[in-house]
């Protein structure tokens, strides 16, 4: 069985194709978005989700969260005494998805498409297939996000012909794409990004301005105060989507400390966010050679677009309201799921034919003459920014020095003039008889597919010796041994039994109020010693029944009811 993916910095969630449509695959929690957090104890004990999420706030040195943001890079995550990569965080989550989608489909899940910021480069794609396959899965395609968006707008659309924008603003990272959509054909014109916006700074920005209302550094506040105003500050940035007026309070060191802030004062101060937003959406547009009057439809995909300040700068930007047609949060794993069906040529689905683009711009270093001498470390683009894909660029150069016996190919990806400020994603090396510089010649092929793997092939033009290799980042890449050894750490992690996640989430909850909540802490007792004594009977039926007291009693308590 093959589910579709979307990996997010937020929330991440599954989706299948049966029954002639696509559908969201709920998790153990019965709810459809599962948070992408990660918390491991002392004793290995992994916590993927809404549990993780709720231990976060009692122990946050232990947990971790908007980890996707450094997918492809060395850093590490130190959790209950272990050290993790950001794929092999992801890979929980992943694992934690395909059991829910085993449960609800009730046969095994072995097979996957993931999705991935259209911006994501070559290194935090290959991450992600890598999170993919040390959760057991064969990932068979990795997609953008915007383009499995469009998808499920699309068929939803029932093949009316249209041009999109899509407009991708998630908890970690933007995208936007210019797709069109003419017949059975689907065809990516331009993409455009910042993998380092989304609604997390929204959030970040709101607890900003509520420490310095306060007068309080954040460098003063210990980890576990912090994520309580953060987590104050997300609750009031989705309040603003029921009212114009918010109230954010907290107590910090004995002291309460308000701050009232409109609608209107809110937006104000989101507006170098806004502007970044602007640029992505302005190069999109020049690089499909479209004006706005173009556009037909505009997408709203990611849930930070459920924010009335996005929702506001867009409708202005546009002159129009957007399309909200599929669910913000949903629409990118239903499109997944759609491209899994067209993958297996479900008969019960209309076949799409889709074309996608290079996101990023394919190029070399080489030597050129500045009008006075010859200066090295400039960029030569192979494969310009949004070329469709599948993709063959030839560029042919020639020797630099006298004598030359060796030319070496930085391949590299960007769109920087000097070869250093673009990602290096690897080396190849031919030998060339010795001439005079400039005599020899060679000819680099760059040939990208539609799963992002860059193959580069180097032909000296006097001898006809080749090299050929498939890119995988030097730095980045691990043996068979080290993957073989990460796949074991993470087997060896212990994980909940599903059937007592519910259970768990709720003493983690109680656990949790129990510190916020001094006035409470007789009767926060009285109900947690009252549930464990139900779940000591080991009988499924009182423990159901004791956990709905449970529930309802804490409800009580944390929103007097």
């Amino acid at each position: 069985m093959m589910i579709g993916i979307d990996l997010g910095t937020t929330n991440s969630l599954a989706a299948c194709f049966r029954g002639g449509k696509a559908e969201i695959i709920p998790n153990r929690l019965g709810k459809r978005l599962t948070p992408s957090v990660v918390s491991v104890d002392e004793d290995g004990t992994v916590y993927v989700g809404e549990t993780a999420k709720e231990r976060g706030f009692l122990h946050p040195l232990q947990t971790a969260r908007v980890f996707k943001r450094s997918m492809g890079t060395d850093k590490e995550f130190t959790l209950g005494g272990k050290k993790f990569r950001a794929e092999e965080l992801s890979s929980l989550v992943l694992r934690s998805l395909k059991e829910d989608a085993e449960a609800y489909l009730g046969e095994e899940v072995t097979e996957a498409i993931i999705s991935v910021p259209a911006y994501f480069n070559d290194l935090q794609r290959k991450a992600t297939k890598r999170a993919g396959e040390l959760a057991g899965l064969t990932v068979s395609r990795i997609i953008n996000e915007p383009t499995a968006a469009a998808i499920a707008h699309g068929i939803s659309e029932q093949g009316k012909d249209a041009r999109y924008l899509v407009f991708d603003l998630g908890g970690g990272t933007f995208d936007v794409s210019i797709l069109e959509l003419y017949g059975p054909i689907m065809e990516v014109h331009a993409i455009a990004g910042d993998n380092f916006i989304g609604g997390e700074d929204f959030t970040e920005l709101l607890a900003t301005m509520y420490l310095e209302k306060a007068a309080i550094a954040p460098e003063s506040l210990d980890i576990r105060t912090m994520n309580e105003v953060y987590k104050a500050a997300e609750a009031c940035k989705c309040a603003f989507s029921q009212c114009s007026l918010i109230t954010m309070s907290r107590t910090i060191d004995g002291h309460t400390h308000e701050m009232s802030l409109t609608l209107a004062e809110y937006e104000k101060a989101c507006e170098p966010l806004l502007e970044k937003l602007r640029r992505p959406i302005e190069r999109s547009l020049r690089d499909a050679g479209v004006k706005l009057d173009d556009i037909d439809q505009i997408v709203l995909v990611g849930g930070a677009t459920r924010l009335p300040v996005v929702r506001r700068f867009v409708t202005r930007l546009f002159g129009r309201i957007p399309n909200m047609l599929v669910d913000p949060d949903e629409a990118v794993a239903l499109g997944a799921a759609l491209q899994c069906a067209m993958k297996a040529r479900n008969e019960e689905i209309r076949e799409v034919v889709l074309t996608d683009v290079c996101p990023y711009t394919l190029g070399t270093e080489v030597m050129v003459h500045n009008g006075l001498f010859d200066e090295d470390g400039h960029y030569l683009p192979i494969i310009e920014r949004n070329t469709t894909i599948p993709v063959s660029r030839t560029q042919t150069v020639y020797t630099a020095h006298d004598n030359q016996t060796r030319v070496n190919v930085k391949v590299l990806q960007g769109e920087s003039r000097m070869a250093y400020h673009n990602l290096l994603l690897g080396e190849i090396s031919v030998p060339v008889p010795a001439a005079p510089k400039g005599k020899e010649a060679v000819d680099i092929t760059y040939t990208y597919d539609v799963n992002a793997l860059l193959e580069v092939e180097v032909r000296v033009h006097s001898t006809g010796v080749k090299r050929k290799i498939i890119i995988q980042n030097e730095q980045n890449r691990i043996s068979e041994e080290e993957a073989a050894e990460r796949l074991a750490k993470l087997q060896h992690l212990k994980q909940n039994p599903r059937e007592e996640e519910p259970n768990r989430l709720q003493l983690l909850r109680g656990e949790r109020l129990y510190e916020e909540l001094p006035a409470k802490r007789a009767a926060i007792d009285r109900a947690l010693m009252e549930f464990e004594r139900t779940l000591a009977t080991q009988d499924r039926t009182q423990i159901e029944q004791g956990r709905k007291a449970l529930i309802k009693a804490l409800d009580a308590i944390e929103f007097d009811l």
